[in-house]
């Protein structure tokens, strides 16, 4: 007997297992590094590869303080569709060889400078993108409960909350510049004007 084809309806995708853990977090929009923090304040410089038609990426991370070298491939999803904020992630880290490997598959790459940032409490990773989304700077904090995370409020330095905005995943980012999300969020804010103008006459 011959071995069937893996097809999406015949492969089981588990939503979780003792490999894969959930993830809360929420992602925000800023418009530069928050208070306290410069381009030279400690920070990991991180690059990841989006394997073209996968939810899989490869991620390099270097402390440039030590020249040290973390990498993993990681698969990333968010079970229900348009909510971003529970994602089932599964990691495995690797050795150079294996890396090296894996970096062979072709895939859009997204570099950035992860910054640690402190705030009431939480802790932030304040990404600066580089290369074609420099310009771009998001901050993300995670939660372990649904009940914090669904409490939290937008933080102050903090220009709006994006997170399950789909624009502002990985997966999108990667197939864009940031002139493209200045523009996409540019006619969102006019829309959204225009919505706004609509209601108010609509009461009158």
């Amino acid at each position: 007997m011959g071995v069937a084809k893996l097809t999406d309806l015949n492969t089981i995708v588990p939503a979780s297992s003792k490999y894969a853990r959930v993830e809360r977090e929420r992602r925000y929009l800023l418009e530069d590094l928050p208070e306290g923090l410069t381009r030279v304040s400690p920070h990991l410089q991180i690059t990841d590869n989006y394997i073209t038609g996968t939810r899989i990426r490869l991620r390099r991370t270097r402390d440039p303080q030590t020249n040290k070298w973390t990498a993993k491939f990681t698969q990333k999803f968010a079970p229900e569709k348009t909510d971003f904020s529970r994602t089932i992630i599964t990691n495995v880290y690797l050795n150079a060889l294996e890396a090296e490997t894996l970096g062979m598959f072709e895939g859009n790459e997204i570099r950035k400078n992860r910054y640690p940032y402190e705030f009431e409490g939480r802790k932030f990773s304040v990404d600066m993108f580089l290369g074609d989304l420099f310009g771009l700077v998001l901050a993300e904090v995670s939660f372990e409960t649904d009940e914090e995370l669904e409490s939290y409020r937008k933080p102050p330095f903090a220009i709006a909350d994006v997170t399950n905005d789909e624009l502002f995943t990985g997966g999108k980012l990667c197939e864009l510049t940031f002139a493209d999300i200045r523009e996409a969020v540019k006619q969102r804010a006019l829309l959204s004007r225009t919505n706004a103008a609509s209601e108010s006459k609509a009461r009158l």
